[in-house]
């Protein structure tokens, strides 16, 4: 709310106002009714849908649920970007949050402006945004389950986050600019790399196994990614980086179910699975 206060201010910009009822809280219809209401109000276009997810959902199917959406409404709407009101207590989650899945430096880095995606309030406090909503006589409604520490991110907003002190925060935060910076610079090199190679879905064989181990997992989880593979876990980078390297001519190790990683005499290559 405080997000769409301070955009409808922007002369010459066309909001649309895109609200995702995941279907998890009895209760989700009246935050629905409140941004319906108040998207009226600025004589803004508002446009939503259910998800019917249910309360036993994961954080993850969520969170794919409501970009999907988002996602959509912009392509139908040729819109430009979609904007969040992600802030700075967010970032910090986050980053923990993917530190105890172990991620790695992609997940500290993960909450950042990209693409289409904008987050213009990543450097502002929680605690900012409240206090410039009830400084403005904003309307706002908090999600029930905030408080239920089952769920990893309220637990890490209550029982780890809470327990540190400002300096405390502040000195994390340096941290994740400092592998932000760092994330970028490794990419770009990573990029480089990948365009030495002889085609796009082939790697040499030979420079791959005499580079460090953890270089070849960055060099290995950068080709996959580039070949829209996704949701890597460290666990299967590290199985794929060493079957890459130690795996004789002709034998190959799974992927996805469509994809699998062949040892060729001077190449590694990702084929399609033989059907």
């Amino acid at each position: 709310m405080a997000l769409l206060s301070t955009l409808r201010r922007y002369p010459g910009v066309e909001l649309i106002v895109a609200h995702y009822d995941h279907g998890i809280r009895l209760d989700s219809a009246e935050d629905k009714h409140l941004v319906q209401d108040v998207a009226r109000e600025y004589g803004l276009r508002f446009v939503y849908d259910e998800g019917r997810l249910g309360p036993d959902v994961s954080e993850e199917a969520a969170r794919i649920a409501r970009y999907d959406f988002l996602h959509h409404v912009r392509k139908v709407s040729d819109a430009k970007g979609i904007i969040t009101a992600h802030h700075q207590d967010d970032l910090l989650e986050t980053a923990v949050h993917n530190m105890l899945r172990g991620t790695g430096r992609r997940g500290l880095v993960s909450l950042r402006s990209r693409d289409y995606i904008h987050r213009p309030l990543l450097h502002i406090p929680k605690a900012d945004l409240v206090a410039y909503a009830k400084g403005h006589g904003l309307r706002w409604r908090e999600d029930s389950t905030n408080s239920d520490l089952r769920f990893r991110r309220n637990y890490i907003r209550h029982k780890i986050l809470s327990q540190l002190s400002s300096a405390q925060k502040k000195e994390l935060l340096q941290h994740i600019r400092d592998i932000h910076n760092k994330h970028d610079e490794l990419e770009e090199q990573l990029t480089n790399y990948l365009h030495l190679q002889p085609a796009a879905d082939v790697l040499d064989r030979h420079r791959f196994v005499m580079l460090p181990h953890v270089v070849a997992r960055e060099v290995l989880a950068a080709w996959l990614r580039n070949h829209t593979i996704t949701n890597l876990g460290s666990g299967m980078v590290e199985r794929l980086t060493v079957a890459a390297k130690t795996y004789t001519i002709g034998k190959q190790a799974d992927i996805t179910k469509q994809h699998v990683l062949v040892v060729e005499k001077d190449v590694l290559a990702i084929r399609r699975r033989d059907r």
